[in-house]
């Protein structure tokens, strides 16, 4: 079991104004959220074909190392919310990694098609980009999904287990029911379909996904004021894009994310087959989006924790929110890292 606190360079505790919409579209950094950071490879395959498509995925793929990761991103986000990832992986220690990020149908650059989103057709279109990719051999793909991306990932382990050296489940859950008691959860959906302004949504956005703290602390990365100011600008160049960023394709992958559901018997057959000791679960315990007993509820029913390194790894950061990626950049680094070298002893072993 592993309980970490945030990084002492993230803390805050002092309240900072956060800039209004209209002041982050003005800030000279504004245009640079999205780092220009350039594949190796990259394109478009279609994928789906007898399953409602054909329909493209867009792709790409960072660095040209021996060890094979696979970024499932979650619900509304493009590809690009990997980017520090993608840096860190895929073009810092591109010799070692070689790391596939790509738009979940109805997002980005990837088609939205109307036709029927789960998180299991979702996982076939993944299987088909990997397997075109020529990612075919036994124990070679290190998947993250991160909230729906970590659905999607339970349902790729299943489809695949046979081909997955390892599996981070991060802020997701195997099936959403309600922690936070009727009247929140009802006032939660209601809000949804309420028109707001763009200050109102990013203020609940940021609510949502992020720890009071971290979105208080002042910008890591830049020279916005804070870290809340810096994702409400990626979240404004995002919603720019008008093409990539639509009301149809955010609502098809949301009915995914909420149809998702995991049995007991098939998670523990998940664990079954892929490894338990390749399986780490990783939540933050100020989740306001996927709260943490989902957590507990996933690491269960895979079979539970164990000493060492047999079991599932169990690791909340305390006073952290959904967004780890983000909040927590080198630590959750740290944690890909070290189930990839675990996970790759293993391989070597057997």
């Amino acid at each position: 079991m592993s309980s970490l606190q945030p990084t002492p360079t993230t803390r805050s505790n002092r309240t900072m104004p956060q800039l209004t919409a209209a002041e982050i579209i003005q800030h000279p950094e504004f245009q640079h959220v999205t780092w220009d950071l350039v594949p190796t490879k990259k394109g478009k395959v279609a994928v789906g074909r007898g399953r409602g498509g054909p329909f493209d995925i867009a792709y790409e793929v960072h660095g040209h190392g021996p060890r094979h990761l696979v970024w499932i991103m979650g619900l509304g986000a493009f590809k690009t919310a990997w980017q520090r990832q993608t840096k860190d992986f895929g073009h810092d220690q591109a010799s070692t990694y070689t790391s596939l990020i790509f738009d979940n149908r109805g997002m980005g650059d990837s088609d939205k098609p109307l036709t029927r989103y789960s998180t299991s057709e979702m996982a076939k279109d993944t299987v088909e980009l990997v397997d075109l990719l020529g990612w075919t051999e036994e124990r070679q793909l290190h998947v993250v999904g991160v909230s729906m991306g970590g659905m999607i990932a339970q349902e790729l382990a299943l489809l695949i287990p046979e081909r997955i050296a390892s599996l981070t489940l991060l802020s997701t859950a195997a099936r959403l029911v309600n922690t936070v008691g009727f009247v929140e959860n009802l006032r939660n959906r209601i809000n949804l379909f309420i028109p707001k302004s763009p200050d109102a949504q990013l203020a609940e956005v940021k609510t949502r996904l992020f720890s009071p703290a971290w979105l208080a602390a002042p910008d890591v990365e830049g020279s916005f004021p804070t870290n809340g100011d810096r994702f409400a600008a990626q979240e404004l160049r995002k919603r720019q894009d008008i093409d990539g960023f639509t009301r149809k394709g955010f609502v098809l992958q949301a009915i995914a994310a909420g149809w998702h559901h995991k049995s007991e018997m098939e998670l523990r057959e998940l664990g079954d087959r892929v490894g338990r000791e390749r399986v780490q679960v990783v939540h933050g315990d100020l989740d306001r989006m996927i709260t943490v007993p989902h957590a507990e509820v996933l690491i269960r029913e895979l079979g539970g924790e164990g000493e060492g390194e047999v079991g599932v790894k169990r690791v909340i950061f305390e006073g952290r929110g959904h967004v780890l990626p983000m909040e927590e950049r080198e630590e959750f680094g740290r944690l890909v890292k070290g189930i990839v070298e675990r996970t790759e002893r293993l391989n070597r072993q057997s």
